[in-house]
């Protein structure tokens, strides 16, 4: 039944002029705004927002508080506007800062960020990086070896560090990339793995035949991972040269091969929450 929640403050048209100013500095996006020949009203809109009631002891913190993301940023912003109406930046008892600006002698607005910004997140599901207990295949092309198995190393590394064992890896050699998506759909239909991680390396040649392949490969891994319900990752590099292979299998830009393997775990381990969460009624 409720729509909104709106509260109204009246000020001096040099506060109403400065106030305005560091609201939009803050990011505050500008309602739809009014003004007859009496007064004039500047609606700010917050992203989010909520009416919190307290039972207990006495806050001593301002009536009106603001939630920010940098609050040394908003502080300077404050005292570059307000100049000593802005107060320093204080600890509070609930595990936050918060720095107060005096606008008058009865309103006094707090403006505050929790000490570990994770708290201020949105709620959300996501996966860990705790392979124990998981099951992995990996599927690699033999084709560009001198790059795969850069990449296997690099995922194998991943999956041991992550608590995966030995015993729980189950590598599968194929000839080249374009036979990656068969053998990864038959490792997922199998029933032993938890995820498929595909590793495999084209390199564009003088023809079109790359782009048919590397077309081909990547949406039979897609269909592969839909049509299954098995995490998929895809680690098969589409390089200009072999230069950006290398860099791509350990060098400069990373190991894609250690990421493919990475997201695995991860996936896993968000589909196993994501299971229990709807068998939980979740």
């Amino acid at each position: 039944m409720i729509r909104s929640l709106t509260l109204v403050r009246r000020f001096s048209r040099e506060k109403f002029e400065q106030l305005s100013a560091l609201l939009r500095a803050l990011g505050f996006e500008d309602g739809a705004g009014w003004s007859d020949e009496h007064s004039r009203g500047a609606p700010f809109l917050a992203p989010v927002g909520r009416l919190e009631l307290v039972d207990g002891r006495a806050l001593t913190e301002p009536d009106i508080l603001i939630e920010v993301r940098d609050l040394d940023t908003a502080n300077q912003l404050a005292r570059k506007h307000f100049h000593d109406a802005a107060g320093e930046i204080q600890d509070t008892t609930w595990k936050s800062r918060i720095f107060p600006l005096q606008l008058d002698a009865n309103l006094r607005i707090g403006f505050w960020a929790f000490n570990d910004p994770a708290k201020s997140a949105p709620k959300a599901t996501e996966g860990e990086l705790n392979a124990s207990g998981m099951r992995f295949g990996i599927v690699v092309s033999r084709w560009n070896s001198f790059i795969t198995e850069r990449l296997l190393q690099g995922a194998l590394d991943c999956l041991r560090r992550s608590g995966a064992k030995f015993a729980d890896i189950h590598i599968v050699r194929v000839p080249g990339s374009f036979e990656i998506p068969a053998a990864a759909r038959l490792l997922a239909e199998s029933g032993a793995v938890d995820a498929v991680i595909t590793l495999g390396c084209l390199i564009r040649g003088e023809t079109s035949h790359y782009e048919h392949i590397a077309t081909e490969v990547t949406r039979g891994i897609g269909q592969s991972a839909q049509e299954t319900g098995v995490p998929h990752t895809y680690g098969v590099l589409t390089c200009e040269t072999l230069e950006q292979a290398i860099d791509r299998a350990g060098l400069k830009s990373g190991n894609k091969g250690w990421e493919a393997a990475t997201t695995a775990v991860e996936m896993t381990s968000l589909k196993g929450k994501l299971k229990r969460g709807a068998s939980d009624g979740g």
